[in-house]
This record gives C-alpha cells, structure tokens and sequence, in this order.
C-alpha cells in the first residue's frame, strides 16, 4: 500500500497565520492544528512571511493504529511548495527523545518511499513537547547522523519557525 502524504483526506485547509498552535490531546484522536486555543498548543509555528501552510495529521489518519504494526509514526507534516516539516508532539516527562526520534525517523522513511523528498527546500524534523517548551541542544553527533541518513534536519524546540 503506497501513502500519499500531500493529497489525501487527512490533509487540513491551506492557513495563512503569522501564529499558530498544533495540538495532540491524546485520547486517540489525531493532532490538528489551532488558532484560537493557545492553551493546547504543544508546538507554536511561527510564519512570520505568511506562508500558506497545511498540517496533515499522519498517526491515527493518514496511517491508523491497525496499519503497519511496529513501524513507528510522527503526529503530523506540515507542508508548503517549499517546506516540509515532520512533527511529533510530546506531553511527558521521561524517556520522549529517543521515542519521538524513532517515530520521526520511520515516517520520513514511510515519506520517501512514497514522494522525492529533494523537490522540498527546507526539511526539518520537530520534537516538541509541552512540558519542554524551550529548545534543547541536539548533540552535534546525532544531528549530523540524522541529516546523513534522511537528509533531514533535526531540532528539539516547541517553537517551529517558517524560514524564508
């Protein structure tokens, strides 16, 4: 089965926002995106050029809990015709690094089985996490690994800024 991760029914309405939230209330429903409810932002995107951005939720949508046992899975993408961020969004207080790093790593596999990563200028992937709000140094070793392996940058922040 092949996963089209820039059309599909997952995918939310193009925004335009210079400010906005992503949200993930863990009840089993998938992640979304918020401009209203900053209380239950887990990551804010920052688009200070107003982009238009669209957020596709990929665990519990795009891929179900049924589909694929033991691959992991990021929360969401966010999209534009020059940007591709993965995104996992985290609530907790141990061990979320590494289990966030594993879900990123096997979506942009599951994302470059299925698209040309390349048509993309900007790839990054997120770990962001509510009870870690501020950015967090990503060990030189594992960025550089990181962006050998799925050429992909890696930030740990819950701050997500839209670069130009």
């Amino acid at each position: 089965m092949s996963l089209n991760f820039l059309n599909n029914p997952c995918k939310e309405q193009e925004r335009f926002d210079l400010s906005f939230g992503l949200c993930d209330n863990e009840d089993g429903t998938k992640a979304y995106s918020d401009a209203e409810n900053s209380e239950t932002w887990i990551a804010t995107v920052k688009n200070d050029n107003a982009f238009g951005l669209t957020f596709t939720p990929v665990d519990k949508c795009l891929i179900t809990d049924q589909e694929y046992p033991g691959r992991g899975r990021c929360d969401g993408i966010l999209t534009s015709n020059q940007h591709l961020y993965f995104v996992e969004l985290k609530n907790q207080a141990k061990r979320w690094i590494t289990d966030a790093i594993y879900q990123l790593e096997s979506t942009i596999e599951f994302f470059k089985a299925a698209h040309e990563i390349s048509q993309f200028k900007h790839k990054k992937a997120f770990v962001c996490n509510k009870q870690h709000r501020h950015f967090q140094e990503v060990d030189n070793e594992l960025n550089l690994s990181f962006f050998r392996k799925h050429k992909v940058r890696i930030d740990i922040q819950a701050e997500i800024l839209i670069v130009a």
